[in-house]
């Protein structure tokens, strides 16, 4: 059993080993379900690829081979590492 603390603002914090159980990072998000007794169920908010899928695609944008991305990648971190 882990415990944690209520803060003024409402805020709690979820003890390492939970968290390291649950597998969250930072940014993750967390659902809490209340159950009839009172009781809060935590789980993790894993995106399905539904949630993610086609996010980046904007219509009339002209797709970018590997190759390019690679190439302008590169030329920045030359720039910026010289």
């Amino acid at each position: 059993m882990a415990l944690a603390t209520l803060t003024t603002k409402g805020q709690v914090t979820i003890p390492k080993k939970i968290r390291e159980l649950l597998k969250l990072h930072t940014g993750d998000k967390i659902e809490i379900i209340v159950t009839d007794n009172r009781e809060a169920i935590i789980r993790p908010v894993s995106k399905s690829i539904d949630d993610v899928f086609c996010k980046l695609h904007k219509l009339g944008r002209k797709s970018v081979s590997l190759e390019a991305i690679n190439d302008v990648i590169r030329n920045r971190m030359n720039d910026k590492y010289k």
